[in-house]
């Protein structure tokens, strides 16, 4: 796996490689959950008697028998009338101009016509009031006055038509008090007639004129208003509740006939194998699309190495579906219980692995994309989308395991953590089982008890199980892995203490300096340390040839030439990592072995060639690197330089030390030391003040005890 990574990054691009690893992953996830979204499906034809008792897998609303009974209830809806009594009014106003005018023109032509003749005066007085009664706004209901009717009037004395004029007004008044609707008009025409015909205030030759006048006069004063009788139709309409198929409705019991309404139900339900929606399908491909963009954005604006970012997108993608196909394995068997299956599914171990070997950010978004799957897979047949209580589980046990595994430096710690896990999970389920509102018996209640402890135990047993084997696949470096480094009966640390005293005394010291500069400035101090144990092995090869090694005091570098020395000392670097990639040693314990020397230059034998040689190429005497690439080499680097040049002091003092350290990290960062890794001055500067402390600590002044006499 380590070797197709590398070959991988050689020839991809990251972002590119990031989207075809999604990709491919989005596909298999695909495959693997499209049996959850495709439901329930019967081949079935009308009039054929059911093979089986089928119920609704969810609530839809039947939009057809919806609309039929919202036009029932339309049509069932009284028109609006609307009563006016202004029309009386204004009917009552068309009588009395009409008198009026007539009483007008026969005051005024009659007066001003003396000298013409009677039958000349009475057709100037028709024309005249014709022309009068063409102007009253009637609203279409003009009384049509013949010119015998007309003459009739004008005929009269004042004092009749005047009591004419009031008495129509009167009965046409009456009766327009009273809603009169279309329908009506006609009996209530014949009523004001009858009333007309019995009035004694009326003159006998008028009566007849009185009547059309009080039957034109009566018209519809109670309207149907069209605007109010829509509104309360589309009122009644909005009134009914949808017609809806409720999830868990049977819909045809075993053996019962298909009639076209129980094929109607299975149609809109979508249960029929010949109306099989491919609504589910694309809803569960958005679903992983929108789920490959948040993977797609974390891991893409994650400031990390390349290499470190590709490696943990394996693993992540790994572990994700992985635990969907334990979903899916899971659910094989859950139709043959009438519990929750899903609560005994170990909810705990994705998110307690990615912590452990990844980080937390990826963790979390793990977590919570796996618990909406878990929601889709673990769906029970009548559930909606999402089985909401799986997901909520799901995310508490695992946002749980992440806080806990915060403080986890030990193998042992793991299964403390599971335990802790067990009781949120017992809490959740506790949750569920309230809000239900169901009645359990104590078998049910037992197996949710054992389904919570069980899925929290099995999560940390797993976590400790897999973490090795995925550490050996992708060549992690865990903390566990780190811890069994450390321990001092490793065969290599037993090496160097057998074989190279001094330089495993001074390991030692360099890795308490690293461990306490790292810890400070953020960086991993724990694999500082143990890198340290193992950064001076090379020294195995030729241990006489180190100055902390040569307890006879004879030091062989005395009769060699500075460049044979040179060698010797510059190989160590390279020995040593070869050393560790024999035994199998992690690449970032390799790594420190070969840059913690980076390319500085060895001062001593150097200058001594100078001395002989004064052309001499300074490059020649440096060692071939590379350069630290992470902080915790940067600080070791230092550390390595500062213990040994401060054991070599003769006097050390507070000062003494603050200066030294000051001048070696002052030293490497103006040779470019630092160049390749993310160290800051910041940081350079917290680990000088770590270092002074540490040291200080180390070579304080001892009291003088008195001679013994």
């Amino acid at each position: 796996m380590i070797n197709f990574m590398k070959t991988i990054h050689q020839f991809v691009r990251f972002p590119l490689l990031l989207a075809s690893l999604l990709a491919i992953t989005a596909i298999i996830q695909f495959f693997i959950m499209i049996s959850d979204i495709e439901g329930e499906h019967y081949d079935i034809k009308l009039f054929q008697l059911s093979p089986a008792t089928i119920r609704s897998v969810k609530t839809v609303e039947d939009t057809e028998k919806t609309q039929q009974e919202r036009d029932r209830v339309a049509s069932e809806v009284n028109p609006v009338y609307s009563f006016s009594p202004d029309i009386g009014k204004n009917q009552s106003a068309i009588i009395k101009a009409t008198f009026d005018y007539i009483i007008e023109v026969k005051e005024t032509i009659g007066n001003e016509k003396k000298k013409l003749t009677k039958d000349r005066i009475l057709e100037q007085q028709i024309k005249s009031l014709r022309e009068k009664l063409d102007e009253i706004d009637t609203n279409g209901q003009t009384i049509r006055f013949t010119d015998q009717e007309l003459s009739t009037l004008l005929s009269q004395d004042e004092q009749d038509l005047i009591s004419t004029r009031d008495e129509l007004i009167s009965i046409v008044s009456k009766k327009l008090t009273e809603p009169i609707r279309q329908e009506q008009v006609s009996d209530a025409k014949v009523s004001v007639e009858k009333s007309v015909r019995n009035s004694f205030s009326i003159p006998e030759n008028l009566r007849s004129i009185a009547i059309t006048i009080a039957r034109t006069s009566i018209v519809e004063n109670d309207k149907k208003d069209d605007k109010l009788t829509k509104e309360r139709i589309e009122q009644e309409k909005a009134n009914v509740d949808p017609i809806r198929i409720l999830q868990g409705q049977i819909i045809v019991q075993e053996g019962q006939l298909i009639d076209r309404d129980v094929y109607h139900q299975l149609e809109i339900l979508g249960m029929l194998s010949n109306k099989q929606s491919y609504k589910p399908i694309l809803g569960l491909g958005l679903f992983i699309l929108l789920q490959m963009a948040f993977f797609y954005a974390t891991f893409y604006n994650w400031k990390a190495d390349t290499k470190l970012k590709t490696r943990n997108l394996v693993i992540t993608i790994s572990i994700y579906l992985a635990s969907i196909v334990a979903m899916k394995l899971l659910n094989l068997v859950s139709s043959e219980f009438d519990v929750m299956i899903g609560f005994i599914f170990p909810a705990a171990v994705i998110p307690m692995l990615i912590r452990k070997l990844v980080n937390e950010r990826i963790a979390l978004l793990t977590t919570i994309m796996t618990a909406a799957v878990g929601g889709i897979v673990f769906q029970e047949g009548y559930s909606s989308v999402i089985q909401m209580e799986v997901s909520l589980y799901i995310i508490f046990s695992g946002f749980a395991s992440i806080y806990l595994m915060r403080n986890v430096k030990r193998k042992s710690s793991v299964m403390t953590t599971s335990l802790n896990v067990s009781a949120v999970n017992i809490a959740f389920i506790a949750f569920y089982l309230l809000l239900s509102q169901s009645n359990y018996g104590p078998k049910e209640l037992v197996y949710y008890l054992t389904a919570a402890i069980v899925s929290a135990i099995l999560s940390g047993a797993l976590t400790l199980g897999l973490v090795p084997f995925i550490e050996s696949a992708f060549g992690l470096l865990s903390t566990d892995r780190l811890i069994e480094l450390s321990n001092p009966n490793h065969p290599l640390l037993k090496k160097i203490l057998v074989e190279t005293p001094g330089t495993y005394h001074h390991s030692v010291m360099v890795a308490n300096l690293a461990d306490a500069a790292c810890e400070a400035i953020g960086a991993d101090g724990l694999l500082a340390r143990v890198g340290c144990y193992y950064h001076d092995i090379g020294k195995t090869k030729r241990p006489g040839f180190f100055v902390e090694n040569q307890m006879s005091g004879i030091n062989p570098h005395d009769q060699l030439p500075p460049k044979t020395s040179r060698d010797i000392i510059i190989a160590h670097t390279e020995d040593g990592a070869k050393i560790l990639e024999q035994h199998k040693i992690p690449k970032e314990i390799v790594d420190i072995a070969r840059q913690h020397h980076g390319t500085s230059l060895v001062k001593f034998f150097y200058y001594k060639e100078k001395e002989n040689n004064p052309d001499v190429d300074e490059f020649a005497f440096r060692y071939a690197g590379p350069k630290p690439q992470t902080k915790e080499i940067a600080i070791i680097s230092i550390a390595d330089s500062v213990e040994a040049a401060v054991r070599s002091m003769k006097n050390p003092t507070s000062e003494g030390i603050q200066q030294l350290v000051h001048n070696i990290i002052q030293d490497k960062l103006q040779d470019g030391q630092f160049d390749e890794c993310d160290v800051s001055i910041r940081e350079l500067k917290t680990a000088e003040n770590v270092f002074c402390e540490t040291l200080n600590g180390i070579f304080h002044s001892r009291i003088e005890y008195p001679k013994p006499k």
